[in-house]
């Protein structure tokens, strides 16, 4: 059986998300959820073709918004009236420190931080593009 990455080693499950301005979405990542930049590969004129950006065992992929055959495949909030059919979930040590940053930094409060029945502190934003994000303290692998 082969090795596959854990919750200490890194996640078997990364999150891909397209942005329309990925070096800004980056930034915005990096300084308002505390994600560090593994990877970036720059593309033409300033997009991004593929970023790996960790946040502890955790690891998300961006890049720019593009008509290639996985962009075909994908579509922006903004296109469907903000839903989305996923969402991305951060655990983090203090989530009242990043929904701070999320106000702070222009992302949007779509849920209020309150106490979660099941453990932890949490609260649900949209970041600038409008991808949909939980942020709290509960973590699931412990």
């Amino acid at each position: 059986m082969s090795s596959t990455p854990t919750a200490a080693t890194g996640s078997s499950v990364i999150p891909c998300l397209r942005y329309r301005d990925a070096t800004a979405a980056i930034d915005w990542l990096c300084e308002v959820f505390s994600f560090t930049r593994h990877l970036i590969v720059p593309g033409d004129q300033g997009t991004v073709i593929h970023s790996q950006l960790t946040l502890g065992a955790g690891m998300l992929m961006a890049g720019s918004v593009r008509p290639d055959h996985y962009g075909t495949l994908v579509k922006q909030p903004d296109e469907f009236g903000g839903a989305e059919t996923q969402a991305c979930c951060l655990t983090v040590q203090d989530p009242d420190a990043v929904y701070a940053r999320v106000i702070s930094g222009g992302g949007t409060i779509f849920r209020d931080i309150q106490d979660e029945s099941y453990g932890g502190r949490a609260f649900t934003c949209r970041d600038p593009e409008g991808h949909l994000w939980t942020v709290g303290s509960y973590n699931p692998w412990a």
